[in-house]
């Protein structure tokens, strides 16, 4: 697993990334009260396939569905299954495609019809966080700059960063090497490195930051069953400005399309 990538490694990754991005808009696109979950995943498990790739986490150590698909108080890892999404909800979509070996990993958050204000800020913080993050994912700074951003942005709003949880380095493993903590001191940590690649995803608790596990081995909640955010992009070093590889422009096409709807 080499920390820094060839340009034609990062093209790779991008063209992943760039199809979880098609893949969760697709499934946006189906997003309303009374759909199940495992009608969501069937969804993204036959677009990956239609699009020439494979879905990166169907059996990825045991995991048996196409998406993480976590609802309200579950953090991330929520498997698919017969719960039906209902008013309110709110819904992280964790996707991972396999392009020629090279991987694609992202996330985003969404709100089922009418949301409660207080957790339309939390998604809306959420990915604000992440995008602070990214601005300081240059060449010469350390992952703790990362996690400071984030951390500190969020915490002044009085919600929590999930420690046990953190973003990755992302190449031909879904998983490398470095670790990206949504938390930390400035100056601390790994110095990044130009054309490194890494996900960073803050993971955002309306509550507390304690989590646990359920039975299943898979699906992380609050330990205070409060909601929680997720978002992830995936972006490679370097020496002015991170460039973000996977891309949440068709899902918020497919979201202001259909708030205008129910409006």
């Amino acid at each position: 697993m080499a920390l820094v990538k060839t340009d034609i490694e990062i093209e790779k990754v991008r063209k992943s990334s760039l199809l979880v991005g098609e893949t969760i808009a697709e499934v946006a696109r189906h997003l309303r009260a009374g759909i199940t979950t495992s009608e969501l995943d069937r969804i993204a498990y036959e677009f990956i396939l239609d699009h020439g790739a494979l879905p990166a986490f169907k059996d990825y150590n045991g995991y048996p569905a196409t998406l993480c698909i976590s609802v309200n108080d579950v953090v991330v890892h929520g498997i698919p299954g017969n719960q039906e999404l209902k008013e309110g909800d709110l819904v992280s979509i964790d996707c991972g495609t396999v392009i020629d070996g090279y991987y694609g990993d992202s996330a985003f958050s969404f709100g089922i019809g009418e949301m409660d204000p207080e957790v339309e800020n939390l998604m809306k913080r959420t990915k604000e966080s992440l995008y602070k993050g990214i601005d300081v994912a240059v060449a010469g700074k350390r992952i703790g700059d990362i996690g400071y951003e984030v951390q500190s942005y969020v915490e002044d709003f009085g919600y929590s960063v999930v420690r046990d949880l953190v973003g990755h380095g992302l190449g031909n493993h879904l998983h490398e090497r470095p670790e990206v903590p949504n938390y930390g001191k400035r100056g601390t940590g790994p110095k990044l490195e130009e054309n490194m690649v890494i996900c960073i995803e803050p993971m955002i608790n309306l509550g507390k930051r304690v989590v646990m596990q359920d039975r299943d081995g898979w699906t992380i909640r609050t330990i205070d069953h409060k909601p929680s955010a997720h978002f992830e992009h995936a972006v490679a070093i370097r020496k002015d400005k991170a460039d973000i590889l996977s891309s949440f422009e068709t899902i918020e096409q497919v979201v202001n399309h259909n708030i205008l709807i129910i409006k």
